[in-house]
């Protein structure tokens, strides 16, 4: 795993070429932010901080010792995810998407630093794929009016 290169970007910004896989880490989709634009190969959701841990840190970063060890912990409960997205950073550049307007206080940043810190133990192979992860964005929900 030396030459895993695992990136961070907002899911406003544009995608590079130099981004390699791009993988949407937040629990919700970024507000304004269509499929096209995201240009992302999943989105797990469940990687995300849970909603009373987000909530609870509200992006404040006085907060941000103690939601990142916190977050640290639920994250020891998602292996599942954590071994999908090993499994995209051993293909190459892994670039995790995130919406948080502050780059150095986001879920984005705790999961890098988890991924780094567990090397080659995140494991391989099919057990990676049977967390709840989407290949694609979200489609409009419909009601059963719509179209009618």
């Amino acid at each position: 795993d030396t030459g895993r290169v695992i990136r961070l970007k907002r899911a406003y910004e544009p995608p590079a070429p130099g981004d390699g896989t791009r993988v949407l880490v937040d629990r919700l989709w970024p507000r304004g932010v269509s499929r096209e634009q995201i240009k992302i190969k999943a989105w797990i959701p469940d990687l995300g901080p849970s909603s009373a841990l987000r909530t609870w840190f509200g992006h404040d970063p006085e907060k941000w010792d103690v939601f990142r060890r916190r977050y640290l912990k639920e994250l020891e409960g998602k292996r599942v995810p954590l071994q999908q997205l090993a499994a995209y950073a051993r293909r190459g550049t892994l670039t995790l998407v995130y919406g948080a307007r502050d780059t150095t206080h986001n879920q984005a940043v705790v999961i890098k630093e988890a991924l780094e810190s567990r090397g080659g133990r995140t494991g391989q192979g099919r057990a990676a794929s049977r967390g709840r992860i989407r290949k694609r964005s979200p489609r409009r929900s419909r009601s059963p009016r719509e179209g009618a």
